[in-house]
């Protein structure tokens, strides 16, 4: 008996790239638009410069973000989403509305095994 499988790589992909660590909350902070690198540090509880920094590095390879540099004296960076970063919206706002309804796993990042 043959099983056909509903496996999609491009939605795996997909899934993996907003499911990653902190991928998740970058992107729902930036909805309300553009943002700096503090800013976005300040709204997300735990996170660290450096997986910041990672993870921003990556939704802008991905081209969910676009990181802006204002020559200014200082220098200002702004990052902000993408026409493919703003589609995920809907997304995000599917995603909340599961939450509202159904609450949160309740998994505390000790029992994260992506955690480290």
């Amino acid at each position: 008996m043959s099983h056909n499988s509903n496996f999609c790589p491009d939605f795996h992909r997909a899934i993996e790239l907003i499911g990653k660590r902190w991928s998740g909350s970058i992107v729902r902070e930036m909805l309300t638009g553009a943002c700096r690198f503090s800013e976005l540090r300040g709204a997300i509880p735990d996170i660290s410069d450096r997986m910041l920094c990672a993870r921003l590095k990556g939704l802008e390879e991905a081209g969910i973000v676009e990181r802006r540099v204002y020559a200014e004296t200082p220098v200002r960076v702004e990052y902000g989403l993408t026409e493919k970063g703003r589609a995920l919206e809907k997304v995000f706002m599917a995603v909340g509305d599961w939450v509202d309804t159904w609450g949160c796993p309740g998994a505390s990042s000790q029992d994260d095994p992506d955690a480290a």
